[in-house]
């Protein structure tokens, strides 16, 4: 296939990623990433990947690889804290980048590849863009999507829950979840370390407890100060740090076609998967490397768009329906509160649908003796 010119709408893992690939596949072609924040900004804190979606990554683009997996911060087991009780998951190993330094170098190679970065350039409509390809890449409120929702059928809702992303000066091992009761309600808590001294700490309320505790009528300096007391033991004194932290419900996106004309979405834009499986950003890195296989692939672009979807749409749908059965065990976890810790910690490591005991056996073998031997006590 011929392509002299690409657009790529979103300058976040997504739209950098595939226009490096694109570039590498077709150097003679212009492709230019066009992001209406600065460069060097983003919100959140850190992004994590399984062991299987890094070497995952390193069979699909070693080169890649090379250059992230120096950056990460990388542990073997998980950690589970239910009324005071600590329960190790062992076996799930997991890695964790800042967002800043993954963007930091994937613009880097974006660049040395010879992708135009423009950034601080909003762009109201695509009509204008005079491409082969345009790509959105632009995220839950793509501007490529929303330009022709008949051709690409989106289906768009909210779950209950609210959570709000913080940082913290804290060093935790492993990742870990911790699960707290209040006199208002239960709340939990994501956290892991993406770099030496630095941690993402995600907290999470149910509707009843957050409105409850009054969150709804604090604004983010209020809301990290009380989030930092309710969860003190955890965090060790260390406080919360913002960055846009605010309370955020999730967005269950899902788009019936990925491509319309010579339009064509990847991530977030297309779907999104609950940040409980960690698996946003590797979705889209994983859709970029389809499409331009794809692309590579066939000589017709009609044809090349088609096959990505068929080829990505089914292996994005199984990450994505885990995680939203992952996101309604979230959703109703202050009923389980009541459990034993280990059997709280097993109902939450099954509870994708994805794995089962005789799989827990082979990959946590000490959780699953110690797991079995309290079931036998009980």
């Amino acid at each position: 296939m011929r392509i002299s010119h690409v657009e790529i709408i979103g300058g976040g893992p997504a739209g950098l990623y595939a226009a490096t690939l694109l570039k590498r596949h077709f150097p003679a072609a212009q492709v230019r990433v066009t992001e209406q924040g600065p460069a060097d900004a983003t919100w959140g804190f850190g992004v994590v990947f399984s062991d299987h979606a890094l070497a995952q990554m390193a069979d699909d683009d070693p080169r890649t690889h090379g250059i992230l997996a120096p950056a990460m911060e990388r542990w073997r087991n998980m950690t589970l804290v239910h009324r005071g009780q600590r329960i190790v998951i062992d076996g799930v190993g997991f890695a964790a980048i800042g967002r800043l330094t993954l963007l930091r170098l994937l613009q880097e190679q974006a660049h040395a590849a010879g992708v135009e970065l423009v950034y601080g350039k909003a762009i109201a409509t695509i009509d204008g863009l005079d491409a082969d390809l345009i790509v959105g890449a632009d995220g839950l409120n793509s501007l490529v999507r929303r330009f022709d929702n008949t051709g690409f059928q989106p289906t768009l809702g909210e779950l209950d829950n609210r959570f709000a992303w913080f940082g913290t000066p804290r060093r935790f091992e492993t990742l870990t979840q911790t699960f707290v009761h209040t006199p208002h309600g239960s709340m939990n808590a994501h956290h892991y370390r993406y770099a030496p001294q630095m941690s993402t700490f995600l907290v999470e309320a149910d509707a009843a407890t957050f409105f409850a505790h009054g969150f709804d009528r604090m604004d983010e300096p209020e809301t990290a100060r009380a989030c930092a007391e309710i969860f003190s033991e955890a965090l060790d004194g260390a406080p919360l740090v913002s960055n846009r932290s605010i309370w955020r419900r999730f967005p269950k996106l899902w788009c019936q076609n990925w491509h319309s004309g010579h339009k064509v979405l990847i991530g977030d834009a297309a779907h999104t998967a609950h940040f409980s499986v960690g698996s946003g950003t590797r979705l889209a890195m994983e859709d970029a490397i389809a499409l331009v296989r794809a692309l590579a692939a066939h000589e017709e672009l009609g044809k090349a768009l088609a096959a990505y979807q068929a080829e990505r749409q089914p292996a994005a749908k199984k990450i994505v329906d885990a995680a939203t059965t992952s996101a309604l065990w979230y959703e109703q976890f202050p009923r389980m509160m009541a459990m034993a810790p280990y059997d709280f910690a097993h109902a939450y490591i099954t509870r994708s649908g994805r794995v089962d005991d005789a799989r827990l056996r082979r990959m946590s073998p000490q959780f699953m003796q110690a797991y079995e031997a309290h079931r036998e006590a009980a």
